[in-house]
C-alpha cells in the first residue's frame, strides 16, 4: 500500500479506478445542488486530483478552474475530461495560493483534500486548513458557497469521522468556520470482486481489502460528509 503522497505524486490511474467506482447512485450532484443551483455559476476546485469533481460539475456550471498541486494528478484529470464537454481548465497550484481574482467565483469547493493536512502537519494542521479557508472564501463572490468534502467512514453502516483527528477537524469547520455537515452515501460499486479487492487493497490497505473479501462486498459501503456555508463579505 503506497503512502498518499506516493499515490498523488505516482499512481494516479489505480488512483482515478477506485474514485470513479464511488457514488455509482450518484447522490453527490443533487447534495451540491442542494447548496447552489450550478445552471450560469463560475467554480474554483482545490485539490482537484484526476478531476473527479471537475467531470461531475463541468457539463452544469458556466466555467471551472481547477487546482492541484500534483502535475501528475492534473494530467490524468486532463485526459478524462477531454471527453467530458464543458468549460474548464486545469492548473498547477497549492491550496494555500491559487493565483485567481478576488471574488470571482459562485462556487469554491476542495473534495477529499484538506483532511490531509491533519496527517501530513501534525499539531499545525489548524494553521494549514485556515489558511486554505481563507483562500476559499478569497476567491468566492459575495452571495457564494463554499464547500469542503470528506469522508465519513468507508466500510461503515453509519456516518462517522473515521478517526479522532478527523473528528477534530470536522468540529473545527462547525465550532469555528460556522459550516453545516450532511452527510451523503456514497458507496463504491466495483465490476467484480476481484476488482474490489486489487482497488481497495491498494488504496485502504489490507485489512479492509480482507474485510471486503470476507464480506464478498462488491458494493462497499461509503459515507462522504460535505460542509458547506454561504460567504455574506468579504473579511478586511
Amino acid at each position: 500500500m503506497p503512502t498518499f503522497e506516493e499515490i498523488y505524486a505516482q499512481h494516479a490511474a489505480e488512483y482515478d479506478a477506485l474514485v470513479s467506482r464511488e457514488d455509482h447512485r450518484g447522490y453527490l450532484l443533487p447534495a451540491i445542488r442542494q447548496v447552489i443551483a450550478l445552471d450560469g455559476i463560475d467554480v474554483v476546485e482545490l485539490g482537484a486530483g484526476t478531476g473527479r469533481l471537475t467531470r461531475l460539475l463541468a457539463p452544469h456550471v458556466r466555467t471551472i478552474r481547477a487546482f492541484d498541486r500534483s502535475a501528475h494528478m492534473l494530467a490524468t484529470a486532463r485526459e478524462r475530461l477531454q471527453a467530458n464537454g464543458g468549460e474548464w481548465s486545469l492548473h498547477v497550484a497549492d491550496n494555500h495560493a491559487i493565483p485567481v481574482a478576488d471574488a470571482c467565483a459562485d462556487l469554491v469547493i476542495a473534495g477529499w483534500s484538506f483532511g490531509h493536512a491533519t496527517e501530513w502537519h501534525g499539531d499545525r494542521w489548524r494553521d494549514e486548513i485556515d489558511t486554505a479557508l481563507r483562500e476559499m472564501t478569497r476567491i468566492a463572490r459575495p452571495g457564494g458557497a463554499l464547500i469542503i468534502l470528506e469522508t465519513l467512514g468507508t466500510g461503515a453502516l453509519h456516518p462517522a469521522p473515521p478517526t479522532p483527528v478527523l473528528a477534530d477537524y470536522y468540529a473545527h469547520l462547525e465550532s469555528i468556520h460556522g459550516f453545516a455537515r450532511a452527510a451523503i452515501a456514497t458507496d463504491y460499486r466495483f465490476e467484480s470482486l476481484e476488482e474490489a479487492d486489487r482497488l481497495v487493497r491498494f488504496f485502504f490497505g489490507d485489512a479492509l481489502a480482507d474485510q471486503v473479501q470476507r464480506e464478498g462486498w462488491i458494493v462497499l459501503p461509503e459515507w462522504t460528509g460535505l460542509w458547506s456555508k454561504r460567504v455574506h463579505a468579504h473579511m478586511a
